[in-house]
């Protein structure tokens, strides 16, 4: 019986790495084809990864409708610097490092984000699904009041789990500067949460 289990967990982890290898081929290939002007290589790398590119752009802006307009305007830059990219990093990296620097130029640009912070829970708020506790929900609007460098690499890092350099890479910060900020933003947080009445 563990011979068996052993040889069906390697047979799943040979098929899962042949599904990881031929994901990556195929994005190889789709990238190579839209850096030959192929719009429609381009627009299926758009589906493989519009969702996280506009899950990193709401989760910097707290705003629906601002996190569409800076997903949008990262892919039509990436459409435009698309044959700047070598495979020096995986190409999402590349992707969310447009998508970020789309963000803070965007919140450079109107210096009003603390009124669209303050604003967040009534103009956008996230929609729960039946049976969450709100804790979630609270989590979220405690992250969408961080000040802007702290939550931007929270986002990073935190949640999308890239390290400090990459975090750093993407913002223009050291590395050491990011570190700093999560440490900010965790005692933020934390002070937030509590004023909420719940145990750190």
């Amino acid at each position: 019986m563990a011979a068996l289990l052993t040889a069906e967990t390697s047979d799943y982890s040979q098929a899962m790495a042949t599904v990881s290898t031929d994901a990556f081929a195929e994005e190889a290939m789709l990238i190579e084809q839209a850096q030959r002007s192929s719009k429609r290589a381009f627009e299926a790398l758009y589906r493989m990864h519009i969702d996280r590119v506009y899950g990193v752009c709401l989760r910097m802006t707290g705003n629906v409708s601002e996190a569409e307009d800076c997903a949008q305007e990262a892919f039509i830059q990436a459409w435009s610097k698309l044959k700047m990219f070598r495979g020096d990093s995986a190409f999402s990296t590349w992707l969310h490092r447009i998508a970020v620097n789309s963000v803070l130029g965007r919140m450079r640009k109107s210096k009003r984000e603390q009124d669209r912070i303050t604003l967040v829970a009534d103009d956008a708020p996230p929609a729960l699904a039946t049976g969450d506790s709100g804790e979630l929900r609270d989590l979220s609007d405690a992250v969408d009041k961080l000040p802007e460098g702290a939550r931007s690499v929270f986002v990073l890092h935190a949640v999308y789990g890239y390290s400090h350099e990459e975090t750093g890479e993407m913002l223009g910060i050291a590395a050491g500067t990011s570190k700093a900020q999560l440490h900010r933003a965790k005692r933020l947080l934390v002070q937030q949460l509590k004023q909420q009445g719940f145990e750190a």
